[in-house]
């Protein structure tokens, strides 16, 4: 364990990449949780012609904004458990925004700006700033 830290970086320390990275996961999550409840809202006031479905859909729209908001908890705190989490989601947020930007022409936008979201959130969390904020890669080092 020579030459591993596992006390967190101090705000004055911490990395500026680490909290936009932060930010941007916080940002996401609470985006898909503002969907989940406008579907559950939809849903439940009939304008689905299937109503469980319509429910279990936002439900679980709900449940995945609850995965960057945990992202951007651990790496607002340093956590080293929270890059992998917050990787996969911007991962994840690229075909979604593929799919955006080739269907209609209202979604464009929303397509472009999710994808911009994602890739800064994947640069952000590659960044050597940011692994080193999180003690990555620090393994072995004497």
């Amino acid at each position: 364990m020579a030459g591993v830290s596992q006390i967190p970086p101090t705000p004055s320390s911490k990395p500026r990449r680490l909290t936009a990275a932060a930010g941007l996961a916080a940002l996401e999550g609470l985006a898909l949780a503002a969907c989940g409840l406008v579907l559950l809202v939809l849903a439940l006031t009939g304008h689905s012609d299937n109503v469980r479905n319509a429910v279990v859909g936002a439900l679980t729209v709900l449940a995945l904004g609850a995965i960057p908001l945990a992202a951007a908890y651990g790496l607002l705190h340093a956590r080293r458990w929270s890059r992998g989490p917050a990787l996969i989601i911007q991962l994840l947020a690229l075909p979604v925004a593929w799919t955006l930007v080739h269907g209609a022409a209202a979604l464009v936008a929303a397509g472009v700006a999710l994808a911009l979201m994602a890739l800064a959130g994947l640069v952000l969390l590659v960044h050597p700033a940011t692994t080193a904020a999180l003690g990555i890669g620090d393994r072995g080092q004497a």
